[in-house]
């Protein structure tokens, strides 16, 4: 088993690794992007133009070895050009199954808020069953599966605000930030000739991202570490500064994350570190605060810290302990 996991926690770590060839000085968010994947989830990277969101979500495709395909959503893209479309064939007198660039293991959705909600929606299905409906029928995508949206904060022009059940189904929200001068210098430097993109090369399988999920699923939850993650989702729910708490999907994927969190870290339990070090990227984009908190200038942030304030921490045991 220990060896195992010490397998498993090498496999992620050297996909971190490479994301960070090209997204210079930004460890913990390649290790973010790391954890949705091999928690199953879909990654939403918002943040300003330029900083690399795009970079990291074809870094993160390119480091694990899967198809993948990048969608620029506009305004008057259809949903049939996501999704595909049924063709007549005069030769066969039937209708044939055309797939759009959903059939990809890894779909970046490039500026997703500049689709129309029509177009969105178009992805639901798909996110939360990993298949899509066309006249009827059903295909399924495949495996593993997932959707890397990015979208600009400040560009409300020509946007649609992502609805509550879309940003929902994403599993993390992920910012990047401008980086330091130094870092800065460095991007300049490696770039000169040409982008890091360009020599990046797959480092683990489709298979190893399938062993890794399945790890996931088996690492360790104290009962009193469910509890805390529980207690924090259900108090977003109660607080007077927010109209829209997170959802019990909130908690699943607090516990999942903090269980790929654990597996990265090279341990077969969680600690409830695990689940405080998560609750901005996988609870804050779930988070509607009331119109008066937003006049006062509060942030989802300073009241997530408020909630986790008056949760008690737990002490939770490793599962070798709980064998003596």
């Amino acid at each position: 088993m220990a060896n195992e996991l010490r397998i498993e926690k090498e496999s992620a770590l050297s996909v971190i690794d490479n994301i960070e060839r090209v997204i210079i000085g930004k460890r913990d968010v390649a290790e973010l992007a790391v954890i949705a994947v091999i928690g199953g989830g879909h990654i939403l990277i918002e943040d300003l133009p330029g900083v690399g969101k795009t970079m990291l979500a074809r870094s993160l495709a390119v480091s694990i070895g899967l198809s993948f395909n990048r969608v620029q959503f506009v305004p008057d893209l259809l949903p049939s050009d996501l999704i595909g479309v049924n063709l007549f064939n005069q030769q066969t007198a039937e209708f044939e199954f055309r797939p759009g660039p959903i059939m990809s293991n890894v779909v970046l959705a490039d500026e997703i808020n500049r689709g129309t909600p029509k177009t969105q929606s178009a992805l639901l299905e798909a996110m939360e069953e990993s298949q899509i409906t066309i006249d009827g029928v059903s295909h399924i995508l495949p495996q593993p599966f997932f959707v890397i949206a990015t979208q600009n904060p400040l560009e409300h022009e020509g946007t649609f605000l992502l609805p509550e059940a879309q940003r929902d189904r994403f599993f993390m929200r992920i910012n990047l930030g401008y980086p330091s001068a130094e870092t800065e210098l460095e991007i300049v430097e490696l770039t000169k000739l040409e982008h890091p993109i360009q020599n990046l090369e797959s480092v683990i399988s489709s298979d190893q991202i399938l062993t890794l999920q399945q790890s996931v699923k088996n690492i360790y939850v104290d009962e009193l570490v469910k509890k805390y993650a529980v207690d924090i989702v259900q108090a977003t729910r109660n607080h007077p500064s927010i109209f829209l708490g997170a959802s019990p999907r909130g908690s699943l994927n607090l516990v999942r994350g903090a269980q790929a969190k654990a597996l990265v870290a090279g341990r077969d339990y969680v600690l409830p570190d695990d689940v405080k070090s998560l609750l901005e990227p996988i609870i804050s984009h779930r988070v509607v605060l009331t119109s008066n908190a937003r006049m006062q200038g509060a942030s989802v942030s300073e009241i997530i810290e408020d909630i986790v304030s008056g949760i008690p921490v737990p002490g939770a045991a490793p599962r070798s302990w709980l064998k003596d």
